[in-house]
């Protein structure tokens, strides 16, 4: 077994020598945010970037490939089952966008035996072409309370509206995190606002009291205006950037995935996907559920 891993990560190092592939994960501390929306609209802003993006998708319903006019009908659970290959499960949505669903088997990776396991990185061996970014819409189904995808990315952006209930949940969301596993920095993207000013405002407050209290270093990621622009590319299956490129929602989320793609990387990583899958699995297998309700 450990002969067969060691021949897939090398094969998984020979694929993502050439860029290290930058991973973010997107959260928030409840649903209906729209969160999802904004995914699937910043992978179509950083593909048309010359970019190909991976969404790595943790939801069941109202998820990133039913932005795009699609429907998953397998999960990376298959793969871990041996019943599918990745490139059967994979959804090719759009030029430089594609889409791994695995709202189930998210919930299951701290229990693989080791020939899921194995099965698991087989999986990732056989990745076709490269991502340079992966994305990561994370769900709070997660049984653990928070997504092992979000503590191996290199960063953790968390999704908050301009409502008193919503910046408690997105505060509520770093203190466990924090406490819980030691994440100490997280970037606030603040969505549906009326402009910078009242974006930058409820960043502000967020980050002061975060800072006060020495649970984490937020960083500003920027803002989403309400627009209904976005809505309706969405129901037309498009986003926004390509159907509405003038729109205030267009202009926004062209400008974070910019900055995105130039945030630093740590200088300790070793970046590609092997690196993320082993992390992946080492932290499921070893996350402790009781530390992150304390």
């Amino acid at each position: 077994m450990a002969e067969h891993l060691g021949d897939q990560a090398a094969g998984l190092r020979r694929l993502f020598a050439k860029e290290r592939t930058r991973i973010v994960t997107f959260a928030a501390g409840a649903n209906g945010l729209g969160q999802s929306l904004l995914v699937a609209n910043l992978a179509a802003s950083i593909a048309r970037q010359g970019k190909e993006v991976l969404v790595l998708d943790e939801t069941m319903k109202n998820n990133v490939a039913s932005y795009f006019g699609s429907r998953g009908r397998y999960d990376l659970q298959h793969v871990i089952n041996g019943e599918k290959s990745l490139s059967e499960v994979l959804l090719n949505l759009a030029p430089g966008v594609r889409v791994l669903p695995m709202a189930r088997a998210v919930k299951r990776l701290g229990k693989l035996n080791p020939l899921q396991q194995h099965s698991l990185m087989q999986g990732f061996a056989g990745f076709g072409a490269p991502a340079d970014v992966i994305l990561v819409d994370s769900s709070l189904d997660h049984p653990l309370g928070f997504s092992p995808l979000g503590l191996v990315a290199h960063e953790t952006i968390v999704l908050v509206e301009p409502k008193g209930v919503s910046i408690t949940d997105a505060y509520a969301l770093i203190k466990k995190v924090s406490l819980g596993y030691a994440r100490r920095d997280f970037r606030i993207l603040v969505n549906k606002v009326r402009g910078s000013e009242e974006a930058e405002s409820i960043f502000g407050n967020i980050a002061h009291v975060t800072h006060s209290r020495k649970l984490a270093r937020l960083e500003y990621a920027g803002f989403v205006p309400l627009d209904g622009q976005l809505c309706q590319a969405a129901k037309l299956s498009q986003s926004v950037v390509e159907l509405f490129p003038e729109a205030p929602a267009a202009k926004t989320i062209r400008a974070i995935a910019s900055e995105l793609l130039d945030w630093p990387l740590p200088e300790n990583d070793s970046g590609g996907l092997e690196h993320f899958v082993q992390q992946l699995l080492h932290l499921s297998q070893r996350i402790d559920p009781v530390a992150i309700y304390a």
